[in-house]
């Protein structure tokens, strides 16, 4: 077992884990960052798959996430925008399908008008509840007893409104079931993207992507840190600590430090033995935050042929299986590829069948969007965080009914030397890359401050 030290020791070589230590650096402190994979990024992750390149994880920036956006721009990195050109498709839970232009789903004139109206009034609670304390607002614990789901239909009557305002939170963010997490969780998330607004805009949220891939941000981070302070293929198993000192201790190594920041998900705190143990607190409200499930679809194709047709590729339907689907052909590549998304309940379906099945259905859903030559891409592939051993799920942590408000407010509260940082437990930028860089560098000025 080998024994250094250092000032500062990071478990987790994310955007958390490596902005947190670039930052340390800058001012001197010696850093080592621990990483239990073979490779940095955590839930960013640029693979290849049969020779094609694929964004498995976390990918996409939004105007508002200034944070990443700098960070890419000091790496003299660059972005490009998402294909958006042309008209998008929403199928209806009969199934009907409709091309349509502009921002609103092509659904009857009352329902549309409780969508704006329910939309209205997210942007009134995120704009007063704000992303930083959620839990101090006056009506936190009532949002928080109730799922996002039954108070949606505590608002509106419309069935169809309230299956399509709760796509955006429930399957496109928490990835969970809307019946799974509170009004105040989805609250929350639509405070940390600036407004419910922007979330259902998906010209804003998903506005551009980085050249190269997202984990490229992360691979260059750790070469400008380098091998001897970054790393790989060592899961820490436990950490002792006393009041003012560390050890963080892997299969091979041994850390002593002055500090330790813990960069990873919350459901994975446990996967280290704590001694003395964590207080009491912690380790309750540590169990009440889980991982969401979603499965990534990955199709390319020998041209974008939905194009040619006028679409963007992009398309919703809240009742199909799959519910999302963008076009996400990369950076000046001429062939095209889609991204599609299946959440919750349904990727557990999906998961229960076997693979030639699976694919079928999947394509099958695809093909409903964009029409038959969706059913034979060149080539296919599912991300699975879920099986990930490091991740356990997708795309984050949330509280269980009743949590935020309960626990919220001691999540980033560091336990003697222990911090705990990663997107899961940001205020702005939550569950986003730019949350993770954001808390990463927020907890390292926090440590040099003491």
């Amino acid at each position: 077992m080998s024994e250094e030290a250092c000032d500062v020791v990071i478990v987790g070589a994310g955007p958390t884990g490596l902005s947190a230590a670039r930052r340390l650096r800058r001012e001197g402190r010696s850093v080592i960052v621990l990483e239990a994979r073979d490779r940095v990024g955590g839930r960013t992750w640029t693979d290849h798959i049969d020779g094609q390149m694929y964004e498995l994880g976390g990918q996409w920036i939004s105007p508002d996430q200034t944070a990443l956006l700098e960070l890419v721009a000091e790496l003299g990195k660059e972005t490009y925008p998402r294909y958006r050109d042309g008209d998008s498709v929403y199928i209806a839970p009969d199934g009907t399908r409709t091309v349509y232009s502009g921002d609103m789903f092509p659904v009857a004139e009352s329902t549309r008008a409780e969508m704006e109206r329910l939309i209205a009034v997210l942007d009134e609670l995120a704009a007063r509840i704000g992303p930083k304390t959620p839990w101090d607002a006056p009506d936190a614990a009532e949002l928080d007893s109730i799922s996002f789901h039954h108070w949606l239909r505590e608002q509106s009557d419309d069935e169809l409104a309230c299956e399509n305002i709760g796509l955006f939170i429930a399957g496109g963010m928490l990835t969970k079931p809307a019946t799974a997490f509170s009004a105040l969780q989805a609250v929350l998330m639509a405070a940390s993207a600036g407004s419910f607004t922007h979330l259902v805009d998906d010209h804003f949220i998903l506005d551009r992507r980085v050249v190269g891939g997202m984990q490229s941000v992360s691979v260059q981070m750790a070469a400008e840190l380098g091998e001897d302070t970054v790393r790989l293929g060592q899961p820490v198993r436990r950490i002792d600590w006393t009041a003012d000192a560390v050890t963080a201790s892997t299969d091979e190594l041994t850390i002593r430090a002055d500090r330790a920041i813990i960069a990873v998900p919350p459901n994975l705190y446990s996967r280290i033995t704590f001694d003395p143990p964590l207080p009491r607190l912690q380790q309750v409200f540590h169990q009440h935050q889980s991982m969401g499930l979603v499965i990534k679809v990955h199709a390319t194709y020998d041209t974008p042929f939905w194009r040619e047709q006028g679409l963007s590729g992009t398309g919703f339907g809240a009742g199909r299986l799959v519910q999302e689907v963008y076009d996400n052909t990369n950076h000046e590549e001429e062939q095209g590829t889609l991204v599609g998304f299946i959440s919750d309940v349904r990727a557990d379906a999906m998961w229960a069948l076997d693979e030639e099945t699976r694919r079928e259905q999947i394509l099958r859903s695809l093909a409903e969007f964009l029409g038959p030559q969706a059913l034979e891409p060149r080539v296919f592939y599912l991300s699975d965080f879920g099986a990930e051993e490091w991740t356990r799920g997708a795309y984050a942590t949330s509280y269980d009914l009743g949590g935020l408000h309960r626990w919220g407010r001691y999540q980033n509260d560091p336990v003697g030397p222990l911090h705990f940082a990663s997107s899961d437990i940001a205020a702005e930028g939550y569950q986003h890359v730019d949350g993770a860089v954001r808390i990463g560098t927020a907890t390292a000025e926090r440590i040099l401050e003491d």
